[in-house]
């Protein structure tokens, strides 16, 4: 017999002594024992047996676009609280559990500016990861000139520039993220897009009802604008000849029939394109095991025109053929 079975055996059969209750009246003690019990007690048996909502945490550069995806979010249907403390988060948590399936989903922005407040993130997240909840870091960035021009344009300091230049304020708020940007689901890169581009790279992300197992963006890019700064993984592909010098093909860009033709008839070309898909596979099933739905593959070439657009687009389309659930993002094309 279990130890719970012969302590309810114990409570029956020992004779019921009185207990005075705070109102005077007499009770015994066996009631005491049954009475229902305290309210607190309740709701977190309830949040046990309750479905926990999916949380997703918004954060990143001030001035990169948190309020406008957490608008985003809204629109999706999810539950938002701006500015919430990290401390507060797994109580909102266990707010949404108890709310009978009313709010599954909860977005909830956070900014850090200071060490202790990035600790108290930290155990929270924790905290959840030991609740097995099912948590994204959604992280965005810009780069140091984009920040200061959206600065300057509303006319208001960083909040971290203190009395000094507003690029102290986003150097100290890039050091203090950088922990978090490198446990982050998905970067996003918003120096290049306006609201509305953010917003569409955010539907696309999170629109669907259900999600799939990975995700993946690839960029083409020319190395002559810079690295993209959200690209988990970068492929060179400046070592086939470069379109640009035939002059025929100079006016037309990697997406054509024409210059795809060319990059893959020259020697090691799809040979890479083979090599390199199976690299991908290994990694994005080592991401499934690590629950890391976002993966950002960058594709660059000198000009981000011919080869590295054409290599993106073959890529993608093998990444699709094998399920995963893939988009093309073009960012330097047609910028010359």
């Amino acid at each position: 017999m279990s130890s719970e079975h012969r302590q309810h055996e114990d409570l029956a059969a020992e004779p019921a002594r009185p207990v005075q209750r705070p109102d005077g009246h007499g009770d015994t003690e066996q009631d005491a024992r049954t009475a229902d019990p305290p309210v607190g007690k309740e709701l977190a048996a309830e949040t046990d047996e309750a479905v926990i909502p999916e949380l997703v945490i918004i954060s990143g550069m001030s001035g990169a676009g948190r309020s406008t995806a957490a608008k985003c979010l809204e629109d999706l249907g999810w539950f938002v609280v701006d500015n919430l403390p990290p401390a507060l988060i797994p109580t909102m948590v266990d707010l949404g559990a108890r709310s009978q399936g009313n709010v599954a989903r909860i977005a909830v922005v956070v900014d850090v500016r200071g060490r202790r407040f990035f600790d108290n993130l930290k155990e929270s997240l924790a905290g959840l990861a030991q609740r097995q909840v099912k948590r994204r870091i959604v992280y965005l960035e810009a780069s140091d000139d984009a920040l200061v021009r959206r600065f300057e344009s509303v006319r208001r300091p960083h909040p971290l520039q203190g009395d000094g230049r507003i690029v102290d304020g986003i150097a100290a708020e890039r050091d203090l993220l950088r922990e978090l940007r490198g446990d982050a689901d998905l970067v996003i890169d918003t120096s290049g897009l306006n609201v509305h581009e953010l917003r569409a790279k955010l539907d696309a992300q999170f629109a669907g009802e259900e999600e799939p197992e990975l995700r993946a963006t690839v960029m083409s890019f020319g190395y002559k604008y810079g690295l993209p700064v959200d690209a988990d993984l970068v492929a060179d592909c400046r070592f086939l000849p470069n379109p640009h010098w035939v002059p025929e093909l100079r006016p037309f860009t990697g997406t054509t029939e024409e210059v795809a033709n060319y990059v893959f008839n020259q020697p090691g070309a799809k040979e890479f394109l083979d090599r390199y898909a199976e690299l991908l596979q290994l990694i994005a099933a080592g991401y499934r095991r690590e629950g890391k739905r976002y993966v950002t593959i960058a594709v660059g070439c000198t000009g981000g025109k011919h080869r590295s657009v054409a290599v993106s687009e073959k890529l993608a389309r093998r990444l699709s053929d094998a399920g995963v659930e893939t988009v093309v993002v073009h960012r330097d094309m047609g910028r010359e």
